[in-house]
């Protein structure tokens, strides 16, 4: 997936009419993943999207180390975006989706394993 088709779909699935809001609620929670997953995982999921969203995850300066349930994964996204969490909450789920479109099915179920149960909607497969 080219990365023009990645932010397309996310600003789609969020009813967007700014292009530039896609990419805001794409990079906000991209950064909220890096703070989850170790760096491997970082590495593999960052060779499947679109190499500028690849090398945005690939810019990590400490390795993850943190566990937040999705509320707080929704709150911390919201904030990079600087909007309220219940908008938020539409761009995550929006960004998932998209990449579970763009990764393998074997990746997007791996990736699930770095989240605890209650992101579970956010996997739905």
């Amino acid at each position: 997936m080219e990365y023009t088709e990645f932010i397309t779909h996310v600003q789609s699935l969020t009813q967007s009419n700014s292009r530039e809001e896609a990419e805001l609620a794409t990079h906000a929670t991209l950064a909220t993943i890096k703070e989850l997953i170790p760096n491997d995982e970082v590495q593999k999921l960052a060779e499947q999207l679109p190499e500028v969203l690849g090398q945005y995850l690939r810019e990590r300066e400490t390795e993850a180390n943190q566990s937040f349930h999705l509320q707080e994964f929704i709150e911390r996204a919201s904030k990079k975006e600087n909007i309220d969490p219940t908008i938020g909450a539409i761009h995550v789920r929006a960004v998932f989706a998209v990449i579970q479109n763009a990764i393998t099915p074997e990746n997007f179920l791996k990736l699930h394993t770095f989240f605890s149960h209650d992101y579970e909607e956010l996997f739905a497969i």
